[in-house]
Parts: structure tokens; sequence; C-alpha cells
């Protein structure tokens, strides 16, 4: 996975102008002038959070005359979803398993000693 990306997209999607953006964009390409509609804020205001979402990648944009219409990148959303599932996933293939591995490990070495002392303790009063 790449972190920097899916951070980069989470930080996009983390204001709810944003999410409302991409919401209106799932039904279909709209230009500039008809999301702004949506919203009690200036056109450059608009254009700062589109280039967000644009730069996210979440977001594409096509120039026709004096109009720009954007639209879903819905690639980009679909290894979002794979990307959050896998790092949702406690699968062999996650990165937290050579960890959890070493925590097994010193676990079991930690009552194997135990074991082993009191072993010896037990030897040692008969």
């Amino acid at each position: 996975m790449d972190y920097e990306n899916y951070a980069k997209i989470a930080k996009a999607l983390a204001d709810p102008k944003r999410v409302k953006i991409i919401d209106m964009l799932s039904c279909g390409a709209m230009c500039a002038c008809d999301i702004l509609e949506h919203f009690d804020f200036t056109q450059p205001t608009l254009s700062h959070h589109i280039n967000l979402l644009v730069k996210a990648g979440l977001v594409t944009t096509e120039k026709s005359g004096t109009w720009h219409y954007y639209d879903l990148n819905k690639d980009a959303f679909e290894k979002f979803k794979i990307d959050t599932a896998e790092l949702m996933a406690n699968t062999q293939a996650c990165i937290c398993e050579p960890v959890r591995s070493k925590a097994v490990w010193a676990t079991e070495e930690k009552e194997l000693d135990q074991m082993t002392q009191n072993s010896a303790v037990k030897s040692i009063k008969q």
C-alpha cells in the first residue's frame, strides 16, 4: 500500500464540503457553476476544494469551451476502498504480522522461562 497517497486521499476527504462535492459527482460529471449552486461560498473557494480533490486523484477535470467539468475518478475510489479494507484486515500479508510474530515469540519465551524456573524450584525442593 502507498501510505503517502492513501493519506493524501484521506486528507482530501476530511472536509465535509469536499465529501458533499464527491457525493454530487457520484451522480455524474458536473460543471463548476452547477456545483457552486449547492454551496454558500465563492467560486475561488470551490476551486480550492476541487483542486485538492484533483491533486488527490479523486476527481478528473475536462475543459469544454469556457466551462470546466468535473467527474469522479472511479478507479481511484475503488483503489481507496481496497486499500481501506487491506488496512483493516488481519491477514498473513498484514504489515503487523512480523510484529505480532515477535510478540507471540516473546510471550512464549517468557512462559517457557517461567516453566523452566518453576521446574528448577520443584527439583530443588525435592
